[in-house]
């Protein structure tokens, strides 16, 4: 099994300086809003991800006032081992990864090595926002599965950025525009096969899970939706050449594609409830964290910020019983109603700890014996 047994975060948002200990099942940080809980949970994602769960510009990441931050967590490896990983961002935006005191030479093949899955507030996004978001969420996904495709879409990304560049120019080098899509078209076909088998993965879990959490009988799908559904990329950006060149930018590709969450084959953005959509939103998360688990062998650092939030109790009854069951790893909770969260956990673990988020220190609280 692998977790995180200490971490320790300095000036990162509003957590001056913290050190924390945890064990393997279930942690819990309860406190006020603004207090520091969803911080917490954010440095152990980023430790594995290496960037923030909720914000892009890396110097909203400061403490006020400062300009770098770091974070370091020890982790008992799958291996047997204990690894110490430790992270420092700069104001220039400079990333200085080491595990065990040496550099990471490529910051990006760290990804994966420290598997984590983020349940929060922010995946209504995933529901009402552009296609953009759902693209960033697969992508998370599938980068920490495979290094094959976090290195595809990054070089798609790159050769997507010197083609509109060339696009943008009055007399463009047309056979260079042609090898640029020649070599698109291969990156965006790979992405494009670990994207379609992504989503037929997380069907019959979806599923399972919304059912499980809801209690509901309600349908729920992901339908994959892409430009390359019709033909190779390279064959639609020959064909879509002249309007490229009017507009200046690439209006076909893997940059486009989508995932439609439905109910009952109708958007669940229009169609759901509250409840219904964050059901469905865990029950993507939790089928996320199923499909990761299989890939690893072993159980990811599954966090769960205010994920009671819009829950009735007995969703909130369906949700505990299954983080409670034996497939699943270290957790990590959090909840503004101290009280609630420790008469559900004491009731489903004895192997917990507690912490008090209190202006960006946490102290922990003693665990009372018996359930």
């Amino acid at each position: 099994m692998q977790y995180l047994k200490k971490i320790l975060v300095n000036d990162f948002r509003n957590i001056a300086l913290a050190e924390l200990e945890f064990c393997p099942n279930v942690n819990c940080i309860s406190g006020n809003n603004g207090e520091g809980k969803t911080n917490l949970l954010d440095a152990i994602y980023y430790l594995s991800m290496t960037k923030s769960a909720f914000v892009p510009v890396e110097k909203h990441n400061f403490r006020y006032g400062t300009e770098s931050f770091s974070l370091a967590g020890t982790y008992a490896m799958n291996d047997g081992l204990v690894s110490r990983f430790a992270i420092q961002v700069s104001a220039s935006g400079e990333k200085k990864l080491r595990r065990d005191d040496k550099p990471c030479q490529k910051v990006s093949s760290h990804i994966g090595v420290l598997p984590v899955v983020m349940v929060s507030p922010a995946d209504t996004q995933l529901v009402s926002e552009s296609g953009e978001e759902r693209r960033r969420f697969v992508n998370a996904v599938l980068s920490q599965i495979s290094a094959d495709y976090l290195q595809n879409i990054q070089q798609y990304n790159r050769l997507l950025v010197q083609r509109n560049r060339l696009l943008k120019d009055i007399n463009p080098d047309l056979a260079l525009l042609g090898v640029l899509s020649e070599q698109m078209s291969a990156c965006a076909a790979r992405v494009y096969e670990r994207r379609k088998a992504l989503a037929e993965g997380l069907m019959p879990l979806l599923g399972k899970y919304y059912e499980l959490i809801s209690g509901g009988k309600e349908v729920v799908g992901i339908q994959y939706v892409s430009d390359l559904d019709k033909a190779p990329l390279a064959e639609i950006l020959e064909r879509n050449r002249d309007r490229d060149l009017a507009v200046g930018f690439t209006t076909s590709g893997i940059q486009r594609d989508d995932f439609k969450f439905t109910l009952n084959g109708y958007p669940i953005r229009v169609c759901g409830s509250q409840g219904q959509q964050k059901s469905f939103l865990v029950a993507l998360k939790f089928s996320q964290y199923d499909l990761m688990q299989k890939e690893y062998g072993f159980a990811p650092v599954l966090l769960l910020d205010d994920v009671f939030d819009k829950l009735d109790p007995g969703r909130i009854a369906n949700l505990l019983s299954l983080v409670a069951g034996k497939d699943f790893g270290q957790i990590f909770i959090t909840d503004s109603n101290k009280v609630r969260m420790q008469s559900i956990v004491d009731r489903i673990t004895e192997d917990r700890t507690y912490y008090e988020a209190v202006g960006g220190q946490f102290n922990r609280l003693e665990v009372q014996d018996g359930r």
